[in-house]
């Protein structure tokens, strides 16, 4: 899981362009999950190779507290004595994502009631093309309808995976514009949430 979240944090490619530590980035889009809701975490197996997973959290408020109690501390630490802050691109991306957040850019917190869940769901280049995903996020879904959620939202900054969530029963909650990787790419990216009710 840790190894694909790196390979695909930035539609699908590494995040190298902007951020240089696989490790900090890995256990930034992870831990929260497999530390503290590993019932919620599914992988996809080929052979004996992982080539997708969805992780998510069926009460994303709880999930904010504990994220930014528990997981955020450690994480930050980790980072520190690994000498992230201390590289110029690693610095630019945490500032610019720091202000991104400060904006609301990251911020689905309106949907948390009728939509409560929340999930992440990434296939490497061996899974895609083979409906892994697809099944993978069936599979959450009715994990989530068996623990008697009703709702789930998820946000993504490609168009190309909004279409694959509408495919899934998907519909748009709300569009907006993020502005932390333009001084990396060189454009603002744009923002759905999208959400499905169970």
């Amino acid at each position: 899981m840790r190894r694909i979240s790196c390979a695909t944090a930035l539609f699908g490619e590494p995040l190298t362009r902007c951020f240089d530590d696989d490790e900090t980035l890995a256990d930034a889009l992870t831990s929260y999950f497999t530390d503290y809701e590993p019932a919620s975490c599914f992988v996809a197996i080929d052979g004996t190779e992982v080539v997708g997973y969805v992780i998510g959290t069926r009460d994303t408020a709880a999930m904010r507290r504990v994220f930014g109690s528990r997981v955020l501390p450690r994480l930050a630490a980790k980072a520190a004595l690994r000498g992230v802050f201390f590289r110029r691109k690693n610095l630019k991306f945490i500032v610019n994502s720091a202000a991104g957040l400060l904006k609301g850019e990251f911020s689905t917190s309106r949907f948390s009631k009728e939509y409560p869940a929340t999930l992440h769901i990434n296939v490497d280049a061996r899974g895609r093309c083979r409906n892994v995903g697809s099944a993978l996020l069936e599979h959450y879904v009715e994990f989530l309808r068996k623990e008697g959620v009703v709702g789930v939202h998820v946000s993504t900054m490609s168009e190309r995976a909004k279409s694959f969530f509408e495919q899934h029963g998907f519909v748009a909650l709300a569009e907006g514009t993020r502005t932390f990787l333009r001084y990396c790419l060189g454009r603002d990216l744009p923002s759905f949430v999208l959400g499905r009710k169970l």
